[in-house]
């Protein structure tokens, strides 16, 4: 057993941990990363890199597709090969994270690969060393996909993101066990490589996060790409014959596919470290507005539960590096969160949904567009489907909440992320120029559109 000391330990090495990490060495501190898997974590090597690689390729399929009512003529042969070559070795280094250790410690970090444990407050276990740290230990341990009590699951084998992620061939066919973000994604990327797949929903419409309008423009793009969308149903069991993996669902229905996806959400995983040192039970790790989660104890990211987001992860992490620094935080803790989902067409939203913004006892005005009837939806043609949605606290004349879906949904919200966060009034954004032909300009249609409410 050896001992050491560090100013801080930072626990997990993804998005919110490495940004952790490189701020406080930045700063001077002296810093101990430690990471069980792959330096990086989710984001880069299963989750939003690597992902929107493959959401990419098969939007590029679709667009071929498109090609007879805008161009001329084209022939698509769907091949996942170029793509997943491309995640192996653009992305993920084949899943080797030797370039982001040497990164980090070439940063002045000490890296630790294992599983970490708190023995003791400021006290942590790796493997055979114990390592004291003399300002604190930040916790950035992620979530870990949910895996629902089905039976025979697990003797059935299935796929969770990372397995499908990294799958060199697409298969014939595919179940989908959750319409989130996740599994839409997937399934809609694989049914454009030419996979059968049948999405299953628990809750009445799939997005349901998302708006009620988000969800519909989006189940109908689904199907017009051949995906079965079964919603209100829930998997009871699970079995393998022939070869083949045997979902029965709630009503009897009995699903065989090539492949089982499971994407029925994200859990934060800080259970096992030991936390109950500084009074904390776990699975996720409560922070108040600087991110501490106890004396001498911060958080960041997924484990916080605040959200599975790397730029959530990122903006708290920073937070946290503040706090530990003894500077003053730049950014809010309770800044609006944006989003987006990469189905196609995107779907892009911050803030409170109408239903929400209602809950909350807000007098509310709405204001909805269809892209397809902008002049940008209107040029742009075949696959223009979405809309814009706003939804403002009328008593105070801002905006509290809003959705972008289409083509470019995700750069759309980012306007009005930015009117959301800086509680810009309603009659300044009605003032303001937007460039002609544009997919955001399709904003003002639904400022029309609120004038009429």
């Amino acid at each position: 057993m050896t001992h050491s000391d560090t100013d801080v330990i930072v626990i997990g090495l993804g998005p919110g941990g490495g940004e952790v990490a490189s701020g406080l060495l930045a700063g001077g501190l002296d810093v101990v990363g430690v990471e069980r898997e792959l330096v990086g974590g989710e984001c880069p090597y299963w989750g939003c890199i690597p992902s929107k690689m493959l959401v990419r390729a098969a939007d590029a399929l679709a667009e071929a597709r498109r090609v007879p009512m805008l161009a001329g003529d084209a022939h698509v042969q769907a091949d996942l090969a170029p793509v997943a070559r491309r995640i192996r070795e653009q992305a993920t280094d084949d899943w080797d994270d030797a370039v982001a250790v040497a990164r980090f410690e070439k940063a002045g970090g000490r890296f630790l690969r294992g599983s970490a444990r708190v023995e003791d407050r400021a006290r942590v276990r790796v493997g055979d060393e114990i390592v004291y740290a003399r300002v604190g230990v930040v916790v950035a341990t992620g979530a870990r996909p949910v895996r629902p009590p089905i039976p025979g699951l697990d003797a059935a084998g299935y796929w969770t993101n990372r397995e499908a992620i990294a799958a060199q061939g697409a298969p014939s066919s595919l179940l989908v066990l959750g319409g989130g973000a996740i599994g839409l994604e997937l399934a809609q990327a694989f049914a454009r490589f030419g996979t059968s797949v049948t999405v299953v929903e628990g809750a009445d419409r799939v997005l349901p996060a998302e708006e009620p309008d988000a969800s519909a423009v989006v189940a109908e793009a689904l199907r017009a790409d051949g995906v079965q969308v079964c919603t209100g149903r829930r998997a009871v069991s699970v079995a393998t014959t022939d070869g083949q993996t045997e979902t029965t669902l709630d009503d009897g229905t009995v699903l065989g596919t090539e492949k089982l996806l499971v994407a029925v959400g994200r859990r934060p995983d800080a259970r096992g470290l030991g936390l109950e040192h500084y009074g904390l039970e776990g699975p996720a790790v409560p922070v108040d507005s600087r991110m501490r989660a106890a004396p001498g104890l911060w958080a960041v990211g997924d484990v916080t539960g605040g959200g599975a987001f790397t730029h959530l992860a990122v903006h708290q992490a920073r937070i946290a590096v503040a706090d530990i620094l003894g500077r003053e935080p730049v950014e809010a803790a309770d800044a609006p969160l944006p989003r987006v989902t990469f189905v196609d067409p995107e779907v892009g939203s911050v803030g409170l949904t109408e239903a929400a913004a209602r809950a909350a006892g807000l007098r509310v005005l709405v204001g909805c567009a269809p892209v397809a009837a902008s002049a940008r939806g209107f040029v742009h043609g075949p696959g223009t489907a979405g809309l814009v949605k706003l939804v403002v606290d009328a008593g105070r004349g801002l905006l509290v909440g809003a959705t972008a879906v289409g083509p470019a949904g995700g750069e759309v919200i980012g306007m009005l992320a930015l009117a959301v966060h800086a509680r810009i009034p309603i009659r300044t954004l009605r003032s303001m120029i937007l460039a002609y032909p544009t997919f955001h300009r399709g904003v003002l249609d639904a400022f029309a559109a609120l004038e009429q409410e």
